[in-house]
């Protein structure tokens, strides 16, 4: 094996699922994380994967599937493997904070991402009347369902990149503390 496929061979990967209701900003924030950019995005129907560096030999595959209610009972199809939950919100629409967290909740009471590291974006901080950080921990009632893994809470703005560096380093550091953790597990078990 020449060099060049010892290095390929040698660089982790992790899978980011990203998950939350329509609407809540979730292809915005991946164009924007990706390419700096702000793009006019349409509701994903089905799923959009992005693969970033997170720095040397490690690279993050971005998961994030459409947030529609016909959509959402398929996002169960995506837990397995994954490394860290992006979960999205819209902190400016009240009225649908309630059916977030109990999509939140639903997803977070699987078995196919016990411990998984979640990192909430508490996105659209931009407009008025926007939830903050503390306001959406304890709304989404984080403590309470998250105290079993590494979580946080990270307010941004999909349009103005603000919170998205802090919020992709937290997601990259989660990730690469869990696959370590499932590595070491794997290596016990055999």
């Amino acid at each position: 094996m020449g060099l060049l496929n010892a290095k390929a061979f040698s660089a982790k990967r992790a899978n980011i699922l990203m998950l939350g209701l329509d609407s809540a900003g979730k292809s915005t924030l991946l164009y924007k994380l990706r390419y700096k950019d702000a793009f006019l995005t349409m509701p994903t129907i089905g799923f959009n994967v992005d693969m970033m560096d997170a720095g040397k030999d490690f690279t993050l595959t971005f998961w994030d599937v459409g947030g529609q209610k016909k959509m959402r009972e398929l996002w169960g199809n995506f837990l397995e493997g994954t490394d860290a939950l992006l979960y999205v919100v819209d902190s400016s629409d009240k009225r649908r904070l309630e059916e977030s967290r109990r999509e939140f909740e639903l997803i977070l009471k699987s078995d196919s991402i016990k411990n998984v590291p979640v990192v909430v974006l508490a996105n659209k901080q931009d407009l008025p009347g926007a939830l903050n950080a503390e306001e959406i921990t304890r709304r989404l009632r984080m403590k309470k369902y998250c105290s079993d893994r590494n979580w946080y809470v990270q307010p941004c703005c999909a349009i103005t990149g603000q919170g998205l560096a802090e919020a992709f380093q937290r997601v990259a550091t989660f990730a690469r503390q869990y696959s370590k953790s499932k590595e070491t597990f794997t290596t016990l078990k055999e």
